[in-house]
């Protein structure tokens, strides 16, 4: 399973593709099951890049784990989460369940 992520290019927040749109959170967005689904995010990563929306646009690995959307690298779990030194900041202080396929 993957999806695809990127950072904001208005304000740098790390987010993932979502249903034509980019979601603040890991748990909303659009995963591919398939590599007909991996090649339709790369082509919207890269059309979003060239018309300045996103930038650092990447398709990664996830995994649902008791029932949320994780990402399978530290590095992007450590994006998803937000800051690693208050775990009560941040986006890993309100875990999203992963939507509904």
């Amino acid at each position: 399973m993957k999806v695809l992520t990127a950072n904001r290019l208005s304000d740098g927040i790390a987010v993932w593709y979502a249903a034509g749109g980019w979601a603040e959170t890991v748990g909303h967005a659009d995963i591919a099951y398939d590599k007909t689904a991996e090649d339709r995010l790369e082509s919207i990563g890269a059309a979003a890049a060239a018309n300045n929306e996103v930038v650092d646009v990447n398709i990664i690995d996830v995994a649902i784990v008791d029932g949320l959307v994780e990402p399978v690298r530290l590095r992007e779990k450590i994006r998803a989460a937000g800051p690693t030194i208050r775990t009560d900041l941040g986006k890993q202080a309100s875990p999203q369940p992963a939507r509904a396929a």
